[in-house]
């Protein structure tokens, strides 16, 4: 019996994990399709001499992932740490356009 459980464990465990892999290349594959879009964006800011930061949709966007968040249950805290980390990183982007 508790052999069968082992197996039966063992065999959820690699569909998990499977899934999981599955998921992490999505998120890789989106994100980068996100940066395209952005270093597009960068390089119209700076041949249009605009700022690289634009706090207003910023926060907009964090408001609308945290509630996409909580839709999808996930934690809001965690979504908007997430949406900062890339922000900063598609900024810093944008700023290396304006050098």
């Amino acid at each position: 019996m508790a052999t069968d459980d082992a197996t039966r464990a063992a065999a959820l465990l690699k569909e998990h994990r499977a899934s999981i892999d599955r998921l992490d290349a999505i998120l890789v594959y989106t994100l980068g399709e996100r940066f395209k879009h952005t270093q597009s964006v960068g390089k119209l800011k700076a041949e249009h001499d605009l700022p690289p930061s634009d706090p207003a949709r910023e926060e907009t966007q964090i408001a609308r992932l945290e509630a996409l968040a909580t839709e999808a249950d996930l934690d809001p805290v965690f979504a908007k740490k997430f949406l900062n980390f890339i922000i900063q990183e598609v900024i810093r982007h944008h700023r290396q356009h304006q050098s």
